[in-house]
């Protein structure tokens, strides 16, 4: 796990060295930079590398990388699981090796088969390769999205340099000369919808993210780079199989994941919340380590969990902890939110108001005093239908059954955020009220909504109200959700989720938060070969009924309490309530004046000030909705100020 960048351009060694110094925390354990010869018009091809040894801790793991006849050069993010095995077929084929590294690998892999060589990775990846005799570069991201790709263009402003550049992380791109801040508005009306912005997009105008599961080719001067899709979800159902062979596959194939991932030449653990994929995987992993596996679990102060959050993750974990023998380690939330905020929107590169960012952080600070790897469950939610949003549509077609006229009225009565047992409650409903009686795909991106086109335009300023009428937000979902209309409805919303949801936000916080502290985190339900296997299981045993997961939880039992599998799912959040009302509550003031507001020109005060207010109040729970426009002020001050 590393930090990456590079260009294709008119670049040189300093730009090179300052991208990497913005990036130096994602790997503290070595620094390379290759810059070849330049071209008669100036153009070179420049890679820089930040390690973070984790296979192969020697100094010939060193990168950037080159194969024997110096023509290939290599910067790469991510394992490559099934390494040892390409070795092996390379060696056949005539490749020699100097080092015992999963990088090398992908070197002559490339020299072997090009562009393909990534359908023959079983990984997580990021990577480029810089081509001396044809002078392009090739790069790829892996299938899911589990590691980050961010490239731009740059025009020669004031001698700087012009072409292709490309990053682990956006702000690797901010001391380039050139490099345009300025943010995209269109991506700004997403980020208020969803909470974070869709690939491709970014916030910056000037930066785009490679999707999942894409490839691209760059050459200098060209004014764009070629990209394609290498790889994408398929469903190929088999009613064929009973259900209870079915847990055994699903067994089989997610045990063969765990494998894969407990390759390391340094210390890994694994994030236990008593949930039943982190549960599992923990109980995957004990069967094959020699040793108890470190567990890392985060639980939140009696106090906040008053506001909402009802069941404490701990006792939990400890259930688990116990039933494994594992080393766990757990650490109570304190309230210092207010100092931790601003950096971890710094290394969000991006606004992205999902408070779990904050618990995942901590769980990845706190493991990294003695690991450097750390496994996680996530993934199986979007695989196996796991989320409430998931159930709610098929509640939505009981709603739909009582007259709107006497719903309507029986909702519209209810408070819409107290303390205590029934605020969750209360809030689904009231959610699910204003999506149930739209069409079924709108219901479903209803679910998914924070503020709705109708809230956005009360809210923007004039000018902002202006540029972006007319957007649809949801135009990166619909075009995923055409390319599987034929699918079972059910498969077509866990296809939205793996390309929206999962990469966009849960693997872009779980890379940001991780790699902010140097630490590696694997998600063995992503294995790609797994992913296949899911979607093959017909729908109907991922939800039956109001039972998500069904399948998947029913093979657990094998391994865990029912109590555990069948428990109600917690999510994994923060107090975010609770902090509003306390310790945020004087930032909020602060950030959400209106001397703050006036200043960005991007929203009506009076309206700021009554979702602050209805939220302190209870008349509406507009808790997410504050925390997007706190953060979204944070990053203004973090990047543009």
């Amino acid at each position: 796990m590393c930090g990456i960048c590079g260009a294709v351009g008119t670049f040189d060694r300093g730009h090179v060295e300052s991208m990497l110094a913005r990036i130096a925390h994602r790997g503290p354990d070595d620094q390379g930079v290759y810059v070849s010869d330049p071209a008669p018009n100036g153009n070179a091809g420049a890679l820089g590398h930040r390690r973070l040894s984790i296979i192969d801790l020697s100094s010939a793991g060193h990168q950037p990388m080159t194969d024997a006849s110096e023509r290939y050069w290599l910067t790469f993010n991510g394992e490559i699981y099934n390494y040892r095995a390409l070795r092996e077929e390379l060696r056949s084929l005539g490749h020699e090796f100097v080092s015992g590294s999963d990088s090398e690998t992908i070197l002559y892999a490339y020299r072997e088969w090009g562009v393909e060589c990534v359908e023959h990775f079983n990984g997580m990846f990021a990577f480029a390769i810089w081509d001396a005799e044809r002078r392009e570069l090739f790069a790829a991201r892996d299938r899911l999205g589990i590691k980050p790709f961010y490239w731009t263009m740059l025009d020669d402003v004031d001698g700087g340099p012009r072409g292709f550049a490309f990053a682990s992380e956006i702000k690797a791109f901010l001391d380039l000369p050139g490099f345009d801040r300025a943010f995209d508005h269109e991506a700004l009306h997403q980020y208020l919808t969803f909470l974070w912005v869709p690939d491709p997009r970014t916030i910056f105008s000037s930066v785009k993210k490679l999707r999942p599961g894409h490839r691209m080719i760059v050459r200098a001067g060209d004014p764009e780079p070629q990209i394609e899709e290498f790889w994408d979800v398929r469903f190929d159902v088999d009613r064929s199989t009973p259900e209870r062979e079915w847990g055994d596959r699903l067994l089989e194939g997610l045990g063969r994941a765990v494998d894969r991932r407990l390759i390391a030449d340094v210390p890994l653990g694994a994030f236990l919340s008593g949930g039943v994929d982190s549960s599992l995987i923990v109980g995957l992993m004990t069967e094959r380590m020699d040793r108890s596996v470190q567990t890392y679990t985060i639980g939140f102060r009696d106090e906040d969990l008053k506001h909402d959050i009802q069941e404490d993750d701990v006792v939990w974990a400890r259930k688990i902890a116990k039933l494994f023998g594992t080393d766990a380690s757990e650490r109570i939330l304190e309230p210092d939110v207010m100092d931790l905020l601003p950096r971890l929107v710094y290394s969000m590169d991006e606004p992205v108001a999902d408070p779990a960012i904050v618990t995942s952080f901590l769980i990845c600070r706190e493991a990294r005093e003695s690991l450097t790897v750390l496994l996680s469950g996530m993934g199986g939610d979007e695989l196996f239908a796991g989320y409430p949003r998931h159930k709610a549509m098929r509640i939505a077609g009981l709603y739909n059954a009582v007259p709107a006229g006497v719903s309507s009225s029986i909702v519209g009565r209810l408070p819409a955020s107290r303390p205590g047992p029934l605020n969750a409650p209360l809030r689904n409903l009231k959610k699910l009220a204003k999506s149930a009686a739209l069409p079924w795909t709108d219901r479903y991106l209803g679910f998914g909504t924070y503020f709705t086109d109708a809230e956005k335009s009360r809210l923007y300023a004039p000018a902002m109200r202006e540029r972006t009428e007319g957007l649809d937000a949801y135009s990166e979902h619909r075009r995923h959700l055409s390319r599987v209309a034929a699918e079972d409805p059910l498969n077509q919303l866990l296809y939205l989720d793996l390309k929206t949801f999962l990469p966009c936000l849960n693997l872009t916080y779980t890379d940001k938060t991780s790699m902010a502290v140097a630490l590696e985190a694997r998600v063995p339900f992503l294995d790609h070969e797994f992913v296949a296997l899911a979607g093959q299981m017909p729908p109907e045993l991922k939800l039956k009924g109001l039972k998500s997961k069904y399948v998947l939880k029913k093979a657990a039992e094998r391994y865990l309490p029912r109590d555990v599998v069948w428990r109600k799912k917690a999510g994994f959040r923060a107090p975010v309530r609770a902090w509003l009302a306390n310790e945020l509550r004087p930032m909020v003031e602060d950030l959400l004046s209106p001397e703050r507001v006036a200043r960005r020109g991007l929203f009506d005060y009076a309206e700021v000030r009554r979702i602050v207010d209805d939220n302190l109040s209870g008349r509406e729970d507009n808790s997410l909705k504050v925390y997007q426009l706190l953060t979204l002020e944070l990053w203004h001050e973090a990047f543009l100020s």
